[in-house]
């Protein structure tokens, strides 16, 4: 195994690490190599994923005033999928409470008043919903950091899945990327460990295939998986209307959309590129795009995504044998320096690598957009204050009849 580490380290130009391998005592030495060979290093010959966009145009959404028409035959078909068996959902829980001022899982953050009301509660309080309409639970799986997914599993147990029949609930780990310095090189953590970091939420599927959870997907005929952010605490999980109406749409995937409030709002725009499902970032949007209006004066990318798709599996399995582009973040991350000393910098120092379940869109042949009130949907927490924040979201919850 040692020897089988330092051929790769040498392979990847990595030959900083050879002698600091070499001087290890025995069982550490054991510990590095193997995560050495077992680590994905593809990272390194990486180009930073985001380069030339192809042609953009707009793709339309099914409307809020479409869906109110259509509510009752699109529930009706989103619940016999999911009584079949048919719908799963994937939550998203990797995240800290960092921003928040909070160095717990950012799903264990209570944001009630006057009562505790966590982040995970108020999710499984909206899939309770929709398994007591059904009749049924809905299999959930939650995708964890390898940093909290003790305490996640920990905290479910604690309060009792809240309420959720935990006979249906999986916990699995995300996968980790090596990160790098600013001149390519490979940081140690620890003595005997390279310094990873999560590989982004669209590395979703992947690390559920790792985790060995597409034989529970085949063993439950689960053939759709709703995959959510856990940060949107209005967010609908399974939504009956929405199963429906991809479902009846014929599309292989859906999207969760809100209109945008504003020309200039930050947020990514569903749209086509080169006649393929593709999402556009605000940033790369042209001043012409941003403004462009239809004929009744909407917006021509008018529809902003919330992290809420519907894939299909059998789409989803497809995507594995392609290589997700990665998008290169430079960002902070304790590193231990040659003293060995343990460094927690005060600015960003290193490059992490991502995947985006953007780009698992963008791998679909089609996709319904499907627009959402974003005043009874669209409450994320993404900061302790101002725009995205706990007070935002407090008020929208506030606002849908939620206790705080």
């Amino acid at each position: 195994m040692l020897q089988k580490a330092i051929a790769r380290l040498s392979a990847c130009n990595q030959t900083h690490l050879i002698d600091h391998l070499n001087a290890l005592a025995p069982e550490a030495q054991a510990a590095l190599a193997e995560q050495i060979a077992e680590l994905d290093f593809s990272v390194l010959e990486a180009e930073n994923a985001g380069g030339t966009r192809g042609c953009f145009a707009p793709l339309y959404a099914t409307t809020l005033a479409e869906i109110a028409q259509n509510r009752e035959r699109f529930t009706a078909a989103g619940l016999e999928a999911i009584r079949a068996g048919k719908v799963g959902a994937v939550m998203l829980a990797g995240g800290q409470g960092t921003r928040l001022g909070f160095d717990k899982p950012k799903g264990t953050f209570n944001v009630g008043l006057t009562h505790e009301l966590y982040i995970f509660e108020c999710l499984i309080r909206n899939l309770l919903d929709v398994a007591q309409a059904a009749g049924v639970p809905v299999p959930l799986f939650i995708m964890t950091s390898i940093d909290n997914y003790g305490d996640t599993r920990a905290f479910f147990e604690a309060h009792d899945y809240f309420g959720y029949d935990r006979n249906f609930v999986w916990f699995y780990q995300q996968e980790q990327l090596p990160a790098t310095d600013t001149e390519g090189r490979l940081l140690l953590a620890a003595p005997d460990r390279i310094a990873t970091a999560p590989n982004g939420n669209g590395g979703w599927y992947a690390s559920m295939e790792k985790a060995g959870m597409r034989s529970v997907l085949r063993e439950k005929g689960i053939e759709w998986l709703n995959v959510f952010a856990m940060d949107n605490v209005l967010q609908r999980i399974a939504d009956p209307c929405f199963v429906g109406a991809v479902i009846e749409s014929g599309m292989t995937s859906g999207a969760k959309v809100v209109a945008k409030a504003a020309p200039e709002e930050k947020v990514g725009v569903l749209c086509l590129e080169d006649g393929r499902p593709s999402i556009v970032e605000y940033y790369e949007m042209t001043e012409e795009m941003r403004t462009r209006r239809e004929p009744d004066g909407k917006l021509s990318y008018n529809y902003g995504v919330i992290l809420n798709y519907l894939f299909r599996v059998d789409k989803l399995d497809e995507t594995l044998q392609v290589p997700l582009p990665l998008h290169r973040a430079f960002k902070k991350l304790n590193y231990m320096d040659k003293t060995g000393a343990v460094i927690s910098p005060e600015k960003p120092n290193a490059y992490k690598y991502e995947t985006l379940a953007l780009d698992m869109v963008k791998l679909q042949s089609d996709c319904l957009a499907y627009e959402v009130d974003r005043f009874r949907e669209f409450a994320p927490i993404k900061n302790k204050s101002g725009v995205d924040s706990v007070d935002t979201a407090r008020e929208l919850l506030r606002r849908n009849g939620v206790l705080l």
